[in-house]
């Protein structure tokens, strides 16, 4: 470290050189002062740095001095990279344009390669997802070229290079969207050229995709801060271009561009303007809390959705004949652009000046003028402009039912009644008109929405009319009438809202409910106004509200309700049950004159009919998009429709509680649907947060989240303030903290709904459709034939008398059951995902017969070999397959348990793979010449086939149904079934491949594990940072053991390499599955990303090692492959360092835990050694000292320790400072210690063995108790004192004081020949206790053992028994010695063995408790054996020796029981392996199989060539064979 100081000293020296003389010569007195400066800057920093370097040196231990000297190093990165900072940005800019060139070229290339393989391609699913993200792809590509042009051209504009690195960061996820779908189609293509093309390409994108993300990173961070300059010149420049498009206008010179129609540039408005409402809200919150990084991609976000409004809204003028709505439209758009433009320079203020309630204000204000700018251009829509007209037609028509008293109108009542009854007809079909107008074009919903108008003004009339009747209570009417105007008003905005943005989830499903709710508030109007016969009103009722559902099945391409399909089932056969009833009432009643109970009959048809419509529209969807052909939609990141419906509940539940009628129980209720929607809210956001990989959209869901609940919380304070004293103070501070929380839900219902995180609605196919119409047919049919029925009913309500329309009620009535019959019917026979299930049974029972077939003809040595392929080629279509299998496990398993428009997608998906996959293995058997590996393919194929089988089964059954119980655990068995014969059969060929040297797996492994680090973690991690970052470390160090045992192998046997290369390969992969989890519990946003971004760049490291590795397996001689590796190596451990280095910083106490206990791991193992060789007494004293002349130095060092232990104890609850401080310190002690320990055994001299032993392991055991302490310590850190993890870390160090104290007994006893064998003994016992506690703790062990382990580690006891009863009966101090370091090491042996073998993974649990049972009883009769021997050493008797006997049978006796639980867990099989036959079948196994090697190499021999001899050997060519050299 120091040598590296003194080069980079003398680097930065020449820097600054090289900096003032550019100085000098500079003309510009600015410039010359800035480069100036920055010299300054950078010549204090390598001042510092030296300085640093000095400490260093003069301390090498000091980790203090090492941490001061990596800050100063620190220091220098960044004032070289402030005074280089031109340079630097420039270099990496120029990267960033070679990489997005690469980039732009590889996906061209792999568009071709998927165009080329679509019509070999077997998979349509596949196939679909591949086009689509090629399409994304094939978007995005003009945008990226354009950048890099951009940038070329101008290559000092920060504008350019920043529009360089925003192209480039959009590129990469559709990227790798497309490189996953290349990837899933290669399997499934038949030509076998086609599918290699994509393939390669595939993998030249996701290598080219790599290298531009770390590009782009890089140059983000160069050119980051100038991103809200960037988006306010970019607005500027929007603002400049609707101005100038206005010109070209009025000239007469503004066109469509091609492909833009006034549909499409409609369409991308009302997209856009969500995208916009998204970025405003996001770029808020950013600028709120003050992050110039975040805010400055807030505003690229901002810019970037302003430019596609801006290009939609210039469209839609170019489309737009009449001049006054196109100059509307640019004039609404460029005020858009200016208000923008505002709001981003009010940003940049408010980011100086964090937390600043005026700039906090002065910012709301504008958005608020953005967000009115947005509604005013969506309004000069057309068909907006009708819409708006007719909203505001009924609010001025509204106007009149304000009127205090409403004048009789002359007319009669049952003229008033005709009138609003025919009223209200008119204004019902012109609900359904708008409906079905809202999806057509412009001029329909024009039409549509004035007729609308036009119609409620008419109903209104009569409604005023009918209030103006002396019959009728003035106030329920108008009450009524205002009802209808308010569903009204939401009809025509959600039709508005629908025709801007038809393919937005859940708008039609919310222009249907609207539509409802108006047929709803006109029957409930009529109710109360008419005076109709009994009945009558009910059927008209009903007549409405059928005719209002008929809409759902004209064409169900669109989820009506949440419903799963077997709900849909359950609730066609709830509703059937009722309409039979109600139907049954309805005749029956009739007949019968009974006109009320009729009346609710015909209601309660209505309801059920209503309820039946909607499951078979539901059913009948779910059918249709569970066709295979079918494109099932896309969940997206969040339901906009439940943010708007939860922002809905909380503002009516606010307006609630402010009300002055609210009572008090109002009040509570209110509170509580607040509550359970702003907690809805939270959770949708933390799951969206964890989901995402866009980095301010995951800080804004988590910020919008904290925002959320904190006002949730303040209002709650309030309510319950107002709860216990109801009075007009505390109602008006109820109604203050109501508004923070309904901006806050505002602010996230705009984010929420940016189209990016919206969902992909499913695109049903003509299959699709043919599927659903039987449903459709049967549903259709029922309603006709229902209203039918109720109008016959009407008619004989009155008139019962009439038999033929007795026949003919009879007719619908028996037409209603048959269609309700044949829906249901329909219903079961189509249960989605049956008939593809039935399909893949089918093919895999084909599969299975073709590797039985195959197998048959290996065995008899006639499987012939494949040679139109090589294989490599073969074993990568196998991973291949695989891979995808493996990935289509819980999808198929998800769909099976809870979603059955899913299960016939996904499992088409999964068994589309298996003919490959068994065409390939068949293939890769044929090529190998080993007949056992041979099997092993074709046995671990067929496996995964049966497995996949059992599954299919269980599937079929479970049908997505979420009630079948019954089938979850057999599902769940077989899911597991076949993980696991994926992964057997990944295992084999990852080991196939190493072998081989083929490491594309590898590196494709190694990319994939980089990308899923970079998505957002689908579930919240369950540990603490900590957690991850000693998994990490642990992870990382063991990436650089195998790297540097990669360098050495790469010289001695390369052949090995492959086998490492693929150990580094899951090595990784565990490393970056921790960091996904470490980055998102990581104290801040920063360091999370930090390691992410070290850990991806080690990933890139890792791939250019294992291909040098592959390369050098293949031609282990060329030295300049190996040179390549050995850099390649010298990489990734700089790469390691730096990972570690961004984990220190996260937790620097943490991480100097990890390396203490690490640094005290080694000095164990030291001690270990130690031992080791005063055992062998060979610890020889050095010169003539005596222990005397350690002994001061021990205590003192000792009584350090302690010192260190209270502040280690401390540091748990203080900073991460004093904690590192703590750590380093005690580890520096406790090295002291081992080390004067260690003389003063020495010292004792060789010929006490024993007596040095014991002093060694007091040592040790205070380690050991320091190790424990440390590692309490690091999970303590930070926690509440209630923690459980406190409770630990007191237990910890009262045993790190007890062997402190223990040591300095033994220490101030060791010369002490009277009592040195009794404080040996003493510490035996305590060592054994502590070894106890923790074999009885149910924490695993890091390893398992095998029971003939455990069995010969029982062996020591019965030794250390016979010497602890010899003892007892001597009582001489040597004895006692020497029983006490047996018993430590006989029973921390078996305790060690016993838990390993019990938790092996063949035992089974009743096993493994009775192991572990006799384990500690083992242990708990030597202690009282070796407490006897205690007591008889310090008062010796006669009739104490005489129970050493029975002490010594109880340990006898709970061995005995130990070795027959250890023969247990072996099963029936188990042998003894002292059994003399045993060993000598072993030693015979053995030699066979050395035999059999030798054989091998006899056979691999060839003769060497030598010169020819005519003459001597004429039947021989020259030179001899050896054909029989095997024999």
């Amino acid at each position: 470290m120091v040598r590296q100081a003194r080069i980079l000293a003398q680097a930065t020296s020449d820097l600054v050189n090289a900096i003032k003389a550019d100085a000098e010569g500079e003309t510009d007195l600015e410039n010359s002062r800035k480069l100036l400066s920055a010299a300054k800057l950078l010549a204090d920093a390598t001042a510092k740095m030296v300085e640093a370097a000095k400490g260093a040196a003069a301390n090498p231990d000091s980790e203090e001095q090492q941490q001061k000297l990596r800050e100063a190093a620190e220091g220098l990165r960044m004032a070289t990279n402030a005074a280089a900072q031109n340079a630097i940005k420039k270099r990496l800019v120029n990267k960033l344009e070679n990489a997005a060139k690469q980039a732009a070229a590889a996906a061209t290339q792999t568009i071709a390669a998927a165009q080329h393989a679509a019509s070999s391609n077997k998979n349509p699913a596949a196939q679909q997802q591949l086009v689509q993200s090629c399409k994304v792809v094939a978007d995005q590509i003009p945008m990226l070229v354009q950048g890099v042009r951009g940038s070329q051209s101008q290559p000092d504009s920060p504008s350019a290079q920043l529009a360089l690195i925003g192209a480039s960061q959009n590129f990469l996820q559709p990227g790798a969207k497309m490189v996953t779908a290349a990837k899933a189609t290669v399997p499934t293509i038949s030509d076998q050229a086609s599918a290699m093309q994509l393939s390669q390409c595939a993998k030249n994108l996701a290598n080219a995709l790599g290298e531009l993300r770390t590009a782009a990173q890089r140059a983000q961070e160069a050119c980051g801060p100038l991103e809200i300059d960037n988006a306010l010149t970019v607005v500027r420049g929007l603002e400049r271009d609707m101005q100038e498009a206005k010109a070209s206008a009025a000239e007469g010179k503004l066109k469509p561009l091609p492909g833009e129609t006034l549909e499409k540039c409609s369409q991308d408005l009302g997209t856009s303007t969500k995208a916009v409402s998204s970025a405003i809200a996001q770029l808020l919150s950013e600028a709120t809390q003050g992050n110039e990084n975040y805010t400055g991609m807030a505003a690229r976000d901002v810019a970037q959705a302003l430019r596609s409004l801006a290009s939609a809204a210039r469209g839609v003028a170019a489309n737009t004949t009449d001049p006054q709505a196109r100059n509307a439209m640019l004039d609404c758009t460029s005020d858009v652009m200016d208000k923008s433009a505002n709001l981003i320079e009010e940003t940049k203020r408010a980011i100086a000046k964090p937390g600043d309630p005026d700039s906090q204000q002065r910012l709301a204000q504008v958005a608020k003028a953005v967000s009115q700018a947005l509604n005013r251009s969506v309004n000069c829509l057309p068909g907006q402009r009708d819409v708006d007209n007719a909203i505001r037609t009924i609010g001025e028509a509204s106007k009149r039912l304000l009127a205090d008293s409403f004048p009789a109108s002359g007319k009669s009542f049952q003229e008033a009644q005709a009138n609003l009854n025919q009223a209200a007809a008119g204004l019902n079909q012109s609900a359904n008109e708008l409906v079905q107008a809202s999806r057509g074009t412009t001029e329909d919903l024009a039409r549509a929405s004035g007729k609308f108008g036009k119609n409620f003004n008419d109903f209104l009339e009569a409604g005023v009319d009918m209030a103006g009747q002396p019959q009728e209570d003035q106030t329920q009417v108008v009450t009524n009438l205002k009802t209808i105007s308010m569903s009204s008003s939401k009809l025509l905005l959600a039709a508005k809202a629908l025709s801007t943005d038809p393919n937005a989830p859940n708008l039609k499903n919310q222009l249907a409910a609207a539509a409802r709710a108006v047929t709803d508030s006109i029957n409930q109007l009529i109710t109360m106004c008419t005076q109709q016969a009994p009945g009558q009103k009910e059927c008209d009722n009903a007549l409405r509200e059928l005719e209002t559902v008929r809409g759902m099945l004209e064409n169900p391409t669109e989820a009506v309700s949440d419903l799963s399909y077997f709900d849909c089932i359950d609730s066609v056969m709830e509703n059937s049950k009722v309409l039979g009833e109600a139907m049954a009432g309805i005749s029956h009643n009739a007949k019968n004159s009974n006109l009320p109970e009729f009346g609710e009959s015909v209601s309660s048809a209505s309801k059920a009919l209503c309820g039946l419509t909607e499951a078979a529209s539901q059913a009948a969807y779910l059918v249709g998009v569970s066709d295979p052909n079918s494109h099932a939609g896309q969940k997206g990141l969040v339901d906009p429709a439940q943010f708007a419906r939860a922002n809905q509940s909380i503002q009516m539940a606010c307006q609630n509680l402010v009300d002055p009628a609210c009572t008090q129980s109002q009040v509570l209720s209110a509170a509580t649907i607040v509550a359970k929607h702003t907690s809805a809210l939270c959770n949708a956001c933390r799951l969206a947060s964890s989901k995402t990989s866009n980095p301010v959209a995951k800080r804004q869901f988590v910020q919008s989240a904290k925002e959320v609940a904190n006002s949730t919380a303040n209002l709650v304070k309030s309510i319950k303030a107002l709860d216990g004293a109801f009075n007009p103070e505390n109602r008006e501070k109820c109604r203050a903290a109501t508004g923070p929380l309904i901006e806050a839900v505002d602010n996230l219902t705009a984010f929420a709904s940016n189209p990016e995180f919206a969902s992909v609605p499913a695109q049903i196919s003509p299959e699709g459709l043919a599927a659903m119409e039987p449903i459709v047919a049967a549903a259709k049919t029922m309603l006709e034939s229902s209203t039918g029925l109720i109008q016959t009913a009407r008619s004989l309500a009155v008139n019962p008398k009439d038999p033929p329309k007795w026949s003919v009620l009879a007719g619908h009535s028996r037409t209603v059951s048959d269609s309700i019959k044949k829906l249901i019917t329909n219903m079961r026979d189509r249960a989605p995902g049956q008939r593809e299930c039935d399909d893949a049974i089918e093919v895999l029972n084909n599969c299975i017969r073709e590797v039985d077939q195959a197998s048959l003809a290996a065995i008899s040595q006639q499987l012939p070999p494949r040679e139109d392929i090589s294989q490599e080629a073969l074993h990568e279509q196998m991973a291949a397959s695989v891979h995808e299998i493996s990935n289509l496990i819980e999808p198929v398993a998800i769909a099976a348990r809870s979603d059955a428009s899913q299960l016939g997608h996904k499992v088409s998906q999964m068994v589309s793979y298996f003919e490959p996959l068994v065409k390939a293995s068949i293939g890769t058997a044929s090529k190998i010449l080993n007949s056992q590996q041979q099997m092993n393919v074709l046995d671990q194929t067929k496996t995964l086939a049966e497995s996949a089988l059992q599954m299919l089964y269980t599937a079929k059954e479970a049908g997505g149904n979420p009630k079948a119980a019954h089938t979850q655990e057999a599902l769940e068995e077989s899911v597991q079934m076949m993980k696991e014969a994926v992964d057997d059969l990944g295992a084999t060929l990852a080991e196939a491949a190493s072998a081989a040297g083929a490491v594309g797996g590898m590196v494709d492994s190694i990319t994939q594990a980089i990308n899923k680090m970079e998505e957002g973690a689908v579930d919240e991690p369950e540990g603490t940072f900590v957690d991850y970052q000693t998994t990490m470390v642990k992870t990382a160090k063991a990436i650089a053991v195998t790297v540097q045992e990669m360098v050495t192998k790469s010289n001695t046997n390369p052949d090995e390499l492959g086998g490492l290369a693929n150990q580094l390969t899951s090595e990784f992969g565990e490393l970056a599955s921790e960091a996904k989890s470490a980055a998102i519990t990581a104290e801040n946003d920063e360091i999370g990303s930090n390691i992410k971004k070290q850990v991806q760049e080690l990933g890139f490291s890792c791939t250019g090692l294992v291909t040098k590795a592959g390369a050098l397996q293949c031609s282990p001689n060329d030295s300049f492959t190996k040179k390549e590796l050995i850099e390649s190596a010298r990489k990734v451990s700089e790469k390691v360092s730096h990972v570690l280095a961004a984990l220190q910083a996260g937790n620097r106490g943490t991480q100097a835990c990890i390396t203490a206990a690490s640094a005290v791991s080694g000095i164990i193992a030291d001690l270990d050694t130690t031992i080791m060789f005063a055992t062998a007494g060979t610890l020889n004293r050095e010169n003539a000292e005596t222990f005397a002349d350690h002994r001061e130095h021990i205590l003192k060092t000792a009584k350090a320790l302690v010192e260190d232990t209270k502040l280690l104890v401390s540091g748990a609850g203080a900073s991460q400072e004093k904690l590192a401080q703590a750590a380093q310190s005690s580890v520096t002690t406790i090295t002291r210690l081992a080390d004067v320990v260690k003389l003063g055994a020495a010292s004792l001299g060789s010929e006490d063995p024993e007596t040095q032993v014991v002093l060694i392991n007091a040592v040790k055991d205070v380690a050991k108790a320091l190790g424990d302490l440390i590692s309490a310590t690091k999970a303590a850190a930070g926690k509440p004192h209630d923690d459980p993890a406190m409770l630990q870390l007191k237990n910890s160090a009262k045993v790190m004081v007890t062997n402190v104290t223990s040591l300095l007994k033994t220490v101030k006893a060791v010369e002490d020949e009277a009592t040195k064998g009794t404080r040996a003994l003493e510490a035996t016992i305590e060592h054994i206790r502590q070894e106890l506690a923790v074999f009885s703790s149910a924490d695993p062990p890091p390893k398992t053992a095998t029971p003939e382990e455990f069995i010969r580690m029982t062996k020591g006891i019965t030794l250390a028994t016979a010497k602890a009863v010899a003892a007892g009966n001597s009582c001489r101090q040597e004895d006692v010695i020497a029983t006490a370091n047996l018993s430590r090491r006989a029973i921390a042996d078996m305790l060690h063995s016993c838990k390993q073998a019990a938790y092996h993974p063949e035992v089974s649990k009743e096993v493994q408790m009775r192991a572990l049972r006799y384990g500690k009883e083992c242990a708990s009769q030597y202690l009282c054996l070796l407490e006897h021997v205690l007591v008889i050493i310090q008062k010796p008797s006669h009739d104490l020796k005489q129970q050493l006997a029975s002490y010594s049978k109880r340990v006898a006796g709970s061995v005995t029981e130990l070795i027959q639980a250890a023969e247990a867990m072996k099963g029936t099989e188990w042998v003894d392996p002292e059994d003399p036959t045993v060993i000598a079948e072993n030693e015979l196994l053995g030699a066979a199989a050395a035999i059999e090697a030798a054989a091998k190499k006899l056979e691999q021999l060839k003769p060497r060539a030598k010169p020819k001899v005519p003459g001597l050997f004429p039947h021989t060519s020259g030179g001899l064979s050896l054909p029989d050299a095997s024999h």
